[in-house]
């Protein structure tokens, strides 16, 4: 029997190739009376949402539910979506599109889901004229659902809400399978190709604050494609190229003439940039020289290849210091490797027609767009518009890349609308297939709430950032009195794991399109939404398991055999907002807002607190101190908490140690 989701795949496809002809057709009639669809277009149309529906149901399926047996976690959203989308579309299958809103309930009094889509259905029929109350409307679905098997019973609530509650065996089977299993991903319907583009310094310039930014929401991203099971390709797209090498390559030329056979001492490359720019203000040979220098460099002379070569490593031994502290893997791909294929781009738009002739320049308008790509300068060369036009072109033609996401400073977003835009006017990629966004942020705003200085008015260094997080760390630590329980190299890690991890989960806690204010002192308190509270708490959470005296093994043999009870109220919340963890990915996949996971994993931290505080997971003889009982399905609630927090975490980039 064949592959149902390749088969409706291909039907599909030859069903838009043919609406597509048919379209093509009708838009090529002259008489405007002919316009009129005809009646095959009707029916492969309908024929077409019919067949697209089927498709996304089968995947849904593969997503959202894992075979018997599966080792993947079970999103317990989209599995509630898909037997409430069926019981609204036997319930109403005069709707078309049918609205679908299955969430969270706020009050577990009244479940622990909710369906809300009889109020909008309600809206829809009055429309059409059909008299019908939300509350009847509510009352079909539910004579509609579908056999199923996690809804232990479902009442109806106020004007026609859908109150669900949940199977506790349901609930207790799926965290048996978690600590069996460990947390995994539910299989993809197909494996896709994830070009995330993101950190992009300058060379010959400090990396500073913005890029702290852009380094660690584009890393946490990745991890979370990867850790889903894409193939993904991490770019760093820096700026290895242009005018300013010119004037730092005859600077080189000056101070150190025997480059070629003797490589130089350049010890601070952000001052080598200073002295050559100056001297590029103040002097006119230079100036002229610099010029030169980078025609020399497009053309590729040997020995200005060289120096341009030596400035590029300086640079780069410099960054990988700040990738190495942030844990951070990246494929460097400049500037300088689209340079070739900048002139094909152009030599395309020439092709296509689209090129204008302006004040010298060659520009591109975008339909929509007021402000045109500039492709070709005056002096005939090139820009970052016609820089990230080839990139896109690469990506797509080249990389065959499913998914693009640009991870730079809001600022920018302009700049890439346009590129996008021009991109699809050129045919280059459908929306509908492939997925192109620019992933904005704020800026990060110093304890004043202006824009991140030192107090000289400079930018911040962003490995002298790194190394004051390091101090304060350690001074946290010390007034803890860390220093006096741990080993030299346990303390090591804790300040390591404190210092790089609260300065992640700044970042990463907040709403990335938003300002957020850079204070170390906030983000090293142990209390509320930080890195230090979650690492003390998971910490803790894994203490419990070595007062016990369990170690892994005997857990592992405890998750095989003892059943999760949930009949107190605190386990309840526990082991519901455990499970919640796929559906908080999934969300993060569709809106790359990484704030979403900061917020569930405090969340899953208090939520473990209320749970301890309320239930013994281990007993002692309050005289002698001794255990006297463990309550081992509590343990095992306390470990599936520690392997979510962990997992979450890995995607964040932070890394916990096991004492602190």
């Amino acid at each position: 029997m064949g592959d149902p989701l390749a088969d409706c795949s291909a039907r599909l496809q030859e069903q838009e190739r043919q609406i597509r002809t048919l379209s093509a057709e009708i838009e090529s009639l002259k008489n405007p009376r002919s316009l009129e669809p005809s009646p095959q277009l009707a029916s492969l149309k309908e024929e077409n949402a019919k067949l697209k529906y089927r498709l996304n149901t089968l995947k849904r399926s593969l997503q959202a539910d894992p075979a018997p047996g599966s080792r993947a976690m079970l999103n317990i959203n989209q599995r509630l979506q898909q037997v409430f989308e069926d019981a609204i579309r036997a319930a109403c299958p005069q709707v078309a599109d049918p609205p679908l809103a299955v969430t969270p309930g706020r009050d577990p009094k009244f479940g622990d889901y909710q369906c809300n889509s009889a109020m909008a259905l309600g809206q829809m029929l009055k429309a059409r004229g059909e008299k019908v109350t939300p509350r009847e409307i509510a009352q079909k679905i539910l004579e509609n659902l579908p056999e199923n098997e996690l809804i232990e019973k479902t009442e109806i609530a106020g004007p026609g809400f859908i109150n669900i509650h949940i199977r506790k065996p349901f609930v207790s089977k799926l965290l048996t399978n978690l600590l069996l299993n460990g947390v995994q991903p539910p299989p993809l319907p197909a494996r896709k190709k994830v070009i995330v583009d993101f950190s992009s310094p300058n060379i010959a310039k400090e990396m500073h604050v913005g890029h702290l930014r852009s380094t660690i929401i584009g890393d946490s991203m990745c991890r979370l494609f990867e850790f889903l099971g894409y193939e993904v390709v991490r770019l760093n797209h820096v700026g290895d190229w242009g005018t300013q090498f010119g004037m730092l390559i005859a600077h080189l030329q000056d101070k150190f003439p025997d480059y070629v056979t003797s490589s130089p001492p350049i010890g601070d490359l952000q001052a080598f940039y200073k002295e050559s720019k100056k001297r590029f203000d103040e002097e006119e040979d230079f100036k002229k020289r610099a010029y030169r220098c980078v025609v020399r460099l497009q053309s590729k002379e040997p020995e200005i290849i060289k120096a341009w070569t030596l400035i590029c490593d300086v640079s780069r031994a410099e960054f990988q210091r700040v990738y190495d502290c942030l844990q951070v893997k990246l494929i460097e791909r400049g500037e300088s490797f689209y340079q070739e294929m900048m002139k094909a781009v152009v030599e395309e738009l020439k092709q296509k027609g689209v090129l204008e002739l302006d004040e010298g320049r060659h520009i591109v308008f975008v339909p929509g767009q007021s402000i045109p790509l500039t492709v070709v300068k005056s002096d005939g060369g090139f820009t970052y518009d016609t820089s990230d036009l080839a990139a896109i072109h690469q990506r797509i033609f080249q990389e065959r890349a499913d998914i693009i996401i640009y991870v730079t400073d809001s600022g920018q977003s302009t700049h890439f609308q346009l590129v996008f835009a021009a991109a699809r006017m050129l045919g280059w990629y459908d929306p509908l297939t492939t997925r192109v966004e620019h992933a904005g942020f704020g800026v990060v705003l110093g304890e004043d709430k202006k824009k991140f200085k030192t107090r000289s008015g400079d930018t911040v260094r962003l490995m002298d950032l790194l190394d004051e997080g390091l101090k304060r760390s350690m001074d946290k630590l010390k007034d803890k009195e860390r220093d006096k329980v741990l080993t030299p190299e346990e303390l090591t890690q804790a300040q390591r794991s404190v210092a790089y991890g609260c300065i992640k989960y700044a970042d990463l806690s907040h709403n990335r399109i938003n300002d957020y204010v850079f204070s170390f002192d906030k983000m090293l308190d142990d209390r509320g939404n930080t890195a230090a509270y979650l690492l003390y708490a998971l910490t803790r959470i894994r203490s419990i398991s070595r007062l016990a005296s369990l170690d892994g093994g005997a857990l592992a043999a405890a998750a095989g055999s003892t059943p999760i009870v949930l009949d107190h109220e605190k386990e309840w919340k526990l082991g519901k907002c455990i499970l919640r963890f796929p559906e908080v990915l999934n969300k993060i996949l569709e809106d790359l807002f990484l704030h979403g996971l900061c917020d569930y994993l405090y969340e899953l931290a208090t939520t473990f607190t209320e749970f301890y505080d309320s239930c013994y997971c281990v007993e002692k003889d309050r005289q002698t101190g001794e255990v006297v009982k463990v309550n081992m399905w509590r343990m095992l609630l306390c470990e599936a908490t520690a392997t979510i927090m962990a997992k979450g975490f890995d995607i964040l980039g932070i890394t916990p140690v096991s004492r602190m």
